[in-house]
């Protein structure tokens, strides 16, 4: 016999109730991760913990079979400073639950909860469900996920629960953060002497703000550069600085490797450009794949995510999809409409029975 969706949903609210009340900045997850250890362990079901990473598989978990996963993250960013209720004070209100990371992401992780409860004791699946909810993805930390994966088995595709309105997020720009250098030599201001670093960097920074790649998305439109800070260590008015800094901002699409974006920079600027981390990858799962028919079928559309998540550390195709606004995230006196998560967990379901009955992933 199957749960019932309504008994579902009630304990999922309750569940996230106590999220929002434990603080879980991103990489101070241990206690929610404790919770939400103790809510799977009072449902009598196994659970594992690596980290601050806790997951759980179905019932009847068959290593032949094919697994899909079923993720969300209980981390949060610290509250926005312009909060006019506790943030950590879980109010209902209007058809609202208010609280920190209520919209991002745990309705989703909760409503994934949920889920993966609904199909737990169900016997002779096509596919096996893992659900983990982990640590660290504000932050795109090293401690959540990509920790987590070679703990796991192995993992066929998978579902993020990331605020998309339960849309379809198929694509997902990636983010190529450059720490950029110009040197020249220092001099006096009154003097011509010295090679001004920052007229450099200035040059490169207009190279930056006006050139386009060519390849445009048709999910995510073109790659995007922002320069977002400059600096110089000079504090002194009439001294020609010899090095300048800035970073650049770069959301890459699908369309484009790192390494490409980074091939194009160098052959075009003369500073020197490093880039922090090449971990955020661009990502697509495309439109014919199992996961994204079933949710057309069942009346999801598609587009592309201007945001990154935890999708992008995954090696495996994955569907970005979860109740709740993006538009909400880190937003002062953060809120999701609690028919969102019973839309969500409903939603969920149908598009899970539309891949088992159709046995294709």
């Amino acid at each position: 016999m199957k749960p019932d969706i309504n008994i579902l949903f009630q304990d999922s609210i309750q569940l996230l109730k106590a999220l929002i009340g434990t603080p879980s900045y991103s990489r101070e997850e241990q206690t929610t991760a404790q919770l939400i250890e103790q809510f799977f362990q009072q449902k009598q079901i196994p659970v594992h913990r690596y980290l601050n990473n806790v997951w759980v598989t179905n019932h009847n978990f068959d290593p032949v079979k094919p697994t899909l996963l079923l993720n969300s993250h209980h981390d949060t960013v610290k509250p926005n400073p312009a909060y006019t209720i506790d943030p950590f004070m879980p109010i209902e209100k209007e058809g609202k639950l208010f609280g920190l990371g209520s919209n991002d992401a745990g309705g989703a992780l909760v409503s994934l909860v949920a889920v993966f409860l609904y199909y737990y004791e169900q016997k002779e699946l096509p596919y096996n469900i893992l659900f983990a909810a982990t640590a660290e993805e504000e932050v795109s930390g090293k401690n959540g996920i990509e920790a987590l994966l070679p703990q796991l088995p192995n993992i066929n595709y998978g579902i993020v629960g990331e605020p998309t309105q339960m849309q379809m997020a198929i694509a997902e720009r990636g983010l190529l953060v450059l720490d950029v250098t110009a040197t020249g030599k220092p001099g006096h201001a009154a003097r011509s002497e010295g090679e001004n670093a920052l007229y450099k960097a200035l040059k490169d920074i207009e190279w930056f703000s006006q050139y386009q790649f060519e390849r445009v998305s048709g999910l995510l439109g073109p790659v995007k550069m922002s320069v977002t800070v400059i600096e110089t260590a000079n504090k002194a008015h009439n001294v020609v600085p010899d090095q300048c800094k800035f970073v650049v901002d770069i959301r890459v699409n699908e369309l484009y490797s790192f390494e490409e974006i980074l091939a194009t920079i160098q052959q075009h600027v003369s500073s020197i450009a490093v880039p922090r981390s090449v971990r955020i990858k661009s990502t697509a799962i495309p439109e014919n794949h199992p996961l994204v028919v079933a949710g057309t079928r069942i009346g999801r559309k598609t587009y592309g995510s201007p945001t990154t998540s935890d999708k992008a550390l995954m090696p495996f195709l994955t569907l970005k999809m979860g109740p709740g606004d993006s538009a909400r995230s880190h937003s002062a006196d953060e809120f999701i409409y609690l028919n969102e998560i019973k839309e969500g967990i409903e939603l969920y379901i149908a598009l899970l029975d539309q891949i088992m009955q159709n046995q294709t992933v």
